[in-house]
This record gives C-alpha cells, structure tokens and sequence, in this order.
C-alpha cells in the first residue's frame, strides 16, 4: 500500500507520530511518503541546518519527505499561530500535486488547515483520506485564549465542519471526541477510535542522570511530577495553591515541573513571591532523559483547567506516564479519569480544586510504597494492551484496508 503521510509537524520535531509511525508503517510492508514543512516546532524557530525555502527533499532514515515552505511561529500570539497553521496548508495545496507520486490512501494529521490539500489530493488521485483528529477545532482554538470570540470563529465552524464531512474516515483520540463528531453531523461509521502512544523509544532509555535525580528526590521527598507544557490551559496555579496547603500539613511532598511554556516564568515569580519552597523547576530535557526523569517521582500529575473540552480530551502526557509504571494523580474529568479508573493506575481529583489535589497526594502519600507499586504496574499493563504503538498502527492499518475495499 502507498501511503501519503501529510503533516505539518515531522522529525527532528517532537512528533510522536512522525517517523516511529512511519518506520512502524514500513514495517509492515508500506511504502510511506511524506509531505510537511520546514521544522520549526516548539519554539518557533527554524531548526538549525535548515533553510526556509519554496521546497527541500531529504531521505530521513529510508523516507522521503517533502518539505514545503511555512510561517514559522509558536508563541501566544493568536494571529501568528494561525499564519503559521494557514501557511503551511497552502503551500501543501499549491505545491504538495506536483511532489508525491500517487498514493492508495491520505493519512492527514490533525489540523484542519490541511482539509484544502487533502480535498485536492483525494481529487486529483482519486483516493480516500484518513484525516487523525487531536484537537477538535474551532473549540480548541477558541478555548487556548489564541483569538477572541469573533465572526472568524463562524468562519472556522463552518470549514471544520466541510472538512470532517469531505473526509473518507475520522480518527479520534477519545470515545468523548467521537461523540461530539457525530453529534456534528458525521456519520458514527466514519469515525474511529484510536488511543495515541508514547514515545516508546526514548521512554525505554535509560540514561541514567545522577545530578537531575538528586534535583528530583532531594533529601527525603515524596515527589509529585508534573512533566511538559506549562500553559494557560494547564491551569497550574490551581497547583501551587496545593504546594501552599502542603507546606504546613506534609513538609515531606515536594513539587517538580520538568518542561517549558509561556507560563513557566511568571509560574516561578510567583513561587518566589509566595515562598513556595516546596517547588522546584527543571528545564525542557532530551527525551532520552525523560524515563529516568519520571522513573525518579513517586507520583506523575495530570492537570488541566475544567472544561468541557478537556473532558473529552486525552492529553499526551498520560500515555507516557502509563508507560513508565508510576501511579498517576488525575487532575482532570471525562474520557481521561475514566482511563485511570480503568486502569487501576492511580487516583482522580477535581481540576481547578486545590483542596481535592491536596486530598489525593495525601492519600497516595500515606499508601506503602507496595501498593503505590501496583498502580504503575496496572499503568503499565492497560498501556500495552490498549494504547501501545503497535495497538495503535494495527487499528490504522485496518482502517485504511476497509476503505480501499470499498
């Protein structure tokens, strides 16, 4: 089968879906090509050894892949995002028909930008498009503070909407997105399932820092771990609020926060001020470190604002934390404290609730290490049967074989 793989985002980018799944795809006897832009995510800036220009092909580990010209941007400019977002899906339009060779079927990832060269590919090569759906567009938009409530939101209601409806199947990361899908008017049969992976690879790694472990642990610590994006939506301070009431009822919980974002610093000003000593802040880490990184906490934190979006929505994090056999302490509602009842891999609380936070790490605190153990195995095992890599490229695969039979 020949697979056309279009995203914006591809390696050296972070994308856990990128090469793992295309090498996963291969593997199985695909020929997979790729058409994406210039690597620029996350801090918005062109990655080094890279030029931005109308078009660049490489070979990256046996694939080809096209890389087309974009805006590059990633800050909390609203405007910025959207050209970034925007650009990419018009040189894919313009320039992506007369790059690839024919393909049996479309994978399109996430963004609804890409609905018009995804349209005008399935036209022009007469093949079906699988368009995977991680954000439910405009509402996430709408929701990160990106843009104000405007008549650009009608607008892109009514292109998500064409764009769902035009695609030969839907692929989702929740049952709670799927719902809302149909509820929009597409067809349940369109639309699948299917749970996201970790970054297997580099979360198997072991490279082992002693200096970061000791920044982790300290001396005598109950760690509790909040590892990647620190933004508006993660709703932090809701977190630092717990920190406050557990400095004087369990001196021995301290907080990490390993990542980044556009809340990191003003986070830290605000620790500072508040002498929150039981706060520490660790800088963005290769992902070869992050398995010795989460292997160090002894509880992983989950935490978004109170949405309901996010009740529907499975953030990425969770995956890697199920799969590093740590127990996990939920801070949000839906489809992904269902994952964590399920699993038996944790406790859930209520978001943007200090009180129920604090509840929840004394409770896990005040287990023995041997049930806390249990947990993460539980964590572990639910991974592996539902939301593994391989679990995830057979239910792709599947779907792609059904729509090439009809």
């Amino acid at each position: 089968m020949r697979i056309l793989f279009l995203t914006q985002w591809f390696q050296p980018e972070p994308f856990f879906k990128g090469l793992p799944f295309v090498k996963a795809l291969q593997a199985r006897g695909h020929q997979v090509e790729v058409l994406t832009g210039f690597p620029n995510y996350p801090g918005g800036k062109i990655y080094s050894g890279y030029n931005i220009r109308p078009w660049k092909f490489e070979l990256m580990d046996d694939v080809p892949v096209h890389r087309l010209a974009l805006f590059p941007s990633h800050d909390a400019s609203g405007v910025k995002r959207i050209l970034n977002y925007l650009s990419f899906g018009l040189t894919a339009a313009a320039f992506g028909p007369f790059l690839i060779k024919k393909p049996d079927v479309i994978y399109a990832y996430n963004l609804v930008t890409l609905g018009l060269a995804s349209s005008i590919l399935r036209t022009l090569y007469r093949c079906p498009v699988v368009y995977d759906i991680q954000d439910l567009w405009p509402d996430s938009v709408m929701h990160s503070e990106m843009m104000k409530q405007s008549i650009l939101q009608s607008i892109l209601n009514t292109w998500c909407r064409f764009v769902y409806r035009k695609a030969s199947h839907l692929t989702t990361l929740s049952p709670g997105f799927k719902a809302e899908l149909t509820e929009r008017g597409v067809p349940e049969e369109n639309v699948s399932v299917v749970y996201n992976w970790c970054d297997e690879k580099h979360l198997s790694m072991a490279d082992k820092d002693d200096a970061i472990i000791s920044e982790i642990r300290g001396k005598e610590s109950f760690v509790v771990l909040f590892a990647g994006t620190m933004g508006i939506m993660q709703g932090l301070d809701t977190v630092l609020d717990s920190a406050h009431m557990l400095m004087k009822i369990e001196p021995k919980v301290k907080f990490v926060f390993v990542g980044g974002g556009i809340e990191q610093k003003r986070l830290e000003q605000s620790v500072v001020q508040r002498n929150l000593t039981n706060i520490t802040f660790i800088e963005r880490q290769p992902p070869e470190k992050m398995n010795t990184i989460l292997k160090a906490a002894d509880v992983l934190l989950v935490h978004l604002k109170d949405t309901v979006l996010f009740r529907i929505t499975i953030p990425s994090k969770i995956q890697a934390y199920l799969f590093s056999g740590k127990p996990i302490l939920m801070g949000v509602q839906g489809d992904s404290a269902d994952i964590i009842r399920d699993s038996g891999a944790g406790k859930v609380v209520k978001p943007e609730n200090p009180e129920s936070i604090t509840m929840g790490i004394l409770e896990l605190f005040r287990m023995s290490e041997a049930e806390r153990s249990v947990m993460g195995k539980n964590g572990r095992k639910y991974y592996d049967k539902k939301l593994s890599m391989q679990a995830g490229v057979s239910c792709f695969e599947n779907i792609f074989y059904r729509l090439l039979e009809k």
